[in-house]
């Protein structure tokens, strides 16, 4: 305490002359319209302009809340929306009232990305949901933009997801336009594009053309957006098309997520297995 009264004192003239600056400022100001009219003009763009920018750090920090609070409602709208397609469907396909029971083909949890790879063959990102929240390994992982991929394996709070930018990862895709379909797979290349194979040589194709998921089998729902045909390959001895797809999702810029639950999955895969074991 001391030495801040000596440094005042030593300071005294700079201060006593600061001091009447002030007062002679505010007398200006106070006894003058046009002085005043413009400081108070100018003070308030300061004001404005400071709370402008504390507004916007704010806002950054709440960032979080806000994607996160939109990932929950995105994955509420999904459910609705799925709910609404059986019900439309069961409505138009069978006279009798729709039973709830049979309504719900899938769920949707919303997750976020805490680790994510795009540069390596093999791909893998990280959630921050697992077993404690319903999911298990085989569930498709999509975001607002299109498909993502699927959940490898989970932890009691984590899991774990094979991107599409996974060399042996495969999705049954549909050429939307014309409905047929076939598989996704990307080659190891470019983190933007994934090609699409299988589609037969008397089909036309178009750059533009929109890629979606088929729904043939119980992971991914039918028509979650893959990409657009970006580059079209047709060589003379070929029985199917070279194609090239524009991914809808940019990989690096991967936030919130949406797990697919599918109900009836089990089921489903294991009529299949006798099926196939029958084959055999």
């Amino acid at each position: 305490m001391e030495r801040l009264f000596y440094f005042i004192y030593q300071y005294r003239a700079f201060f006593t002359f600061l001091v009447l600056e002030v007062f002679c400022f505010w007398l200006v100001v106070k006894n003058n319209e046009y002085q005043g009219t413009q400081f108070f003009n100018s003070s308030n763009t300061i004001v404005a302009s400071v709370n402008g920018f504390s507004q916007s750090v704010r806002d950054y920090f709440l960032l979080s809340n806000v994607n996160a609070t939109l990932s929950a409602e995105n994955a509420g709208l999904r459910r609705e929306l799925e709910t609404y397609h059986q019900q439309t469907y069961l409505t138009d396909s069978v006279a009798a009232p729709p039973d709830s029971s049979r309504i719900k083909r899938f769920d949707f949890v919303s997750a976020k990305v805490v680790n994510n790879h795009v540069d390596l063959t093999k791909n893998f990102i990280t959630i921050n949901k697992g077993r404690d929240a319903g999911i298990e390994p085989g569930m498709a992982v999509i975001s607002p933009l299109g498909a993502v991929g699927k959940v490898k394996l989970v932890s009691e709070h984590y899991g774990v997801v094979t991107s599409l930018l996974h060399i042996d990862v495969m999705v049954s895709s549909v050429l939307k336009r014309t409905g047929h379909f076939g598989s996704v797979q990307w080659d190891g290349r470019d983190p933007g594009i994934i090609r699409f194979n299988f589609i037969p040589r008397h089909v036309k194709p178009l750059v533009g053309d929109t890629v979606v998921t088929s729904g043939f089998n119980s992971v991914f729902p039918e028509g979650i957006m893959v990409g657009t045909v970006s580059e079209v390959n047709l060589s003379n001895e070929a029985l199917t098309y070279d194609l090239r797809v524009k991914l809808s999702q940019d990989f690096r810029k991967l936030s919130f997520l949406t797990v697919v639950k599918s109900v009836y999955k089990r089921e489903q895969d294991s009529l299949e297995q006798v099926v196939n074991a029958l084959a055999k």
